[in-house]
């Protein structure tokens, strides 16, 4: 189930996309932990949920600043709608999370989409705040 938090209209939000609930919560009490009030915070459990939830937003004036996307998911993997989401919107900044990616394959998606990084999972929490910080200064 897609879910909005943190609403006060006019703010940037992050967006995390994962078929496991448990990684949702995680990543994102980590990064609320760090980056506070600063963002809204968006998580979605598939790529269809994620883009829905990409349009309202912006239908509703506000912008993904940031996505950071399982690579391997039910329905979509990650890296398609990464390219999706680019085609239509291209500024949004993009982050792929893996426990198994090819690298190879990670850095045509990056050549293509101007991927920020791929973190591993498990992920450390150090890299995924230095990932977003990154995003933020693109």
């Amino acid at each position: 189930m897609a879910v909005l938090t943190s609403q006060k209209k006019g703010k940037k939000a992050i967006l995390f996309v994962d078929d496991e609930s448990i990684i949702l919560l995680s990543m994102k009490s980590q990064v609320k932990h760090h980056f506070g009030e600063q963002f809204k915070y968006l998580t979605a459990e598939n790529a269809k949920e994620a883009w829905d939830l990409i349009v309202e937003f912006e239908e509703e004036g506000n912008s993904v600043a940031i996505i950071i996307s399982d690579w391997s998911m039910p329905g979509m993997n990650g890296d398609e709608f990464l390219r999706k989401v680019h085609k239509q919107f291209p500024s949004i900044e993009k982050v792929i999370i893996t426990g198994f990616a090819e690298e190879t394959l990670v850095d045509a998606l990056q050549k293509e989409i101007g991927l920020i990084t791929c973190l591993k999972k498990p992920w450390d929490e150090k890299e995924l705040i230095a990932a977003i910080s990154q995003a933020i200064e693109s």
